[in-house]
């Protein structure tokens, strides 16, 4: 049985809609050994619309960001991204394997951020956003320093240009980390537990500017956070994950104030006592 749609909200069980969507999971299985991290899994994501995944450490939303990303491959099922197959492409009415160019061209119009800021560094600040624009995507470096100018202000750095991330902070970094996913000029963004390695205060840095992000841009988002408030501010929808399945999918307000499922209750409570 598929799970809730994200596209609308449903109770577990209820038959996932997978026919609309900008980016659709279709009976979507990945086992590492004998562990099943995603189980028949079923869901779609509007185009422009924020989507938070929440639920305990293991039920595979981390798991999702990487199959959209083609660092993690599913083990069954299909991907979409608009009108294209992630993993496959179309051939004489059939879906067939895709080709390494066919999951590049896909691939191409999502970025991620994650856990670990991952900068190059031996670059300074602005090279380290404009150096994939550059050599990925062609532009010269003349366009390619003007739009990372733009998104170093964008984030609070513009002061940061000549800076190695070594003097930067923690919180610093990781807002340079999103300047330099949004310089790809992603349809889809997707963040990983982006202020886990973070204090508190540093972390609210960084989710202001994600906030802004949200508030400004109609990008596609797919976030996995512990960060409930920030959850609330930016989704609309979050999708409660448990052993591979989505128990339950809502807008903010209904799944943080009346959730339907006692598991979800259960996971609220504590992350939000740790918090």
């Amino acid at each position: 049985m598929t799970e809730p749609s994200a596209a609308a909200a449903g109770s577990p069980g209820e038959k996932a809609t997978t026919d609309d969507g900008f980016i659709v999971f279709d009976q979507i299985s990945k086992r590492f050994g004998k562990n099943v991290v995603l189980d028949d899994l079923s869901f779609s994501v509007g185009s422009g619309e924020r989507v938070t995944l929440i639920g305990p450490s293991g039920s595979g939303k981390t798991t999702i960001l990487r199959m959209l990303m083609t660092l993690t491959k599913p083990d069954s099922g299909t991907i979409r991204v608009g009108e294209d197959y992630l993993y496959h492409e179309e051939r004489n009415g059939e879906l067939v394997k895709a080709g390494e160019q066919h999951v590049r061209k896909v691939r191409g119009r999502i970025t991620m951020v994650f856990q670990q800021y991952n900068l190059f560094p031996n670059m300074r600040v602005l090279r380290n956003v404009t150096e994939a624009p550059v050599h990925v995507l062609g532009r010269s470096q003349d366009e390619a320093e003007e739009r990372a100018k733009e998104l170093l202000d964008m984030v609070g750095l513009g002061d940061k240009l000549r800076a190695y991330p070594s003097q930067l902070s923690g919180g610093q970094q990781q807002r340079v980390a999103i300047a330099r996913a949004l310089a790809m000029d992603p349809d889809i963004l997707l963040l990983d537990e982006v202020t886990s390695a973070l204090d508190p205060e540093l972390a609210a840095e960084v989710l202001d500017v994600l906030r802004d992000i949200a508030k400004s841009s109609d990008i596609t988002m797919l976030c996995v956070t512990h960060a409930m408030k920030f959850a609330r501010d930016v989704s609309h929808r979050v999708l409660m994950f448990d052993q591979g399945k989505i128990i339950e999918a809502a807008p903010p307000a209904e799944i943080f104030d009346d959730p339907k499922q006692e598991r979800t209750r259960t996971f609220l409570e504590s992350v939000l006592d740790e918090t």
